[in-house]
């Protein structure tokens, strides 16, 4: 199944998060701030098809080639993993014309927190470590299996949700 492109980026007014500007409706609406990475701003949402709330990834890539190689690169492995322990990519949000193309947005599942958050808060059971622990090498056999390696594991890339199903991402 290919992950369907949304071309609407940009023909919408944005809402704004902590000064950016995130140009998603009007399907993706509600936005709340969960942190920042090296290319860019994630916020939560809520997608008013499937009444559900996502994680959406704004990204500026096209200042620098290496950044515009690097996300094409992410969109092409992510968008053919199916794993239930690697990060999947539901939709694409860009502006219709290279031209005014400046920012891509990609629309993820919602994952409440990530293992760095939570080390830092609270020292795990010897049962939530053998089954993060589980989970992860799941996640990398699949990736390795495809030739692809991660090469920036660590907690913070490891998303958790509140049932402790775990997805590596980045």
């Amino acid at each position: 199944a290919q992950v369907a492109q949304s071309k609407s980026a940009g023909k919408n007014p944005g809402e704004v998060v902590r000064g950016q500007t995130f140009e998603v409706g009007p399907r993706y609406t509600n936005l709340t701030y969960i942190g920042e990475g090296a290319y860019g701003m994630v916020v939560s949402a809520l997608d008013n098809e499937t009444k559900q709330k996502i994680a959406i990834k704004k990204i500026s890539p096209f200042e620098h080639q290496t950044y515009c190689q690097r996300t094409l690169r992410e969109i092409k492995i992510l968008t053919r993993f199916k794993h239930e322990n690697i990060i999947d990519i539901r939709d694409i949000l860009r502006a219709p014309t290279v031209e005014e193309m400046k920012d891509v947005y990609i629309v993820q599942c919602l994952m409440e927190t990530d293992m760095y958050k939570l080390l830092k808060t609270q020292q795990l059971s010897n049962d939530h470590v053998c089954y993060f622990l589980y989970q992860i090498l799941r996640g990398l056999k699949y990736i390795h299996s495809a030739n692809v390696l991660h090469r920036d594991l660590k907690p913070s890339n490891l998303l958790l949700n509140t049932t402790c199903d775990l997805k590596i991402c980045d």
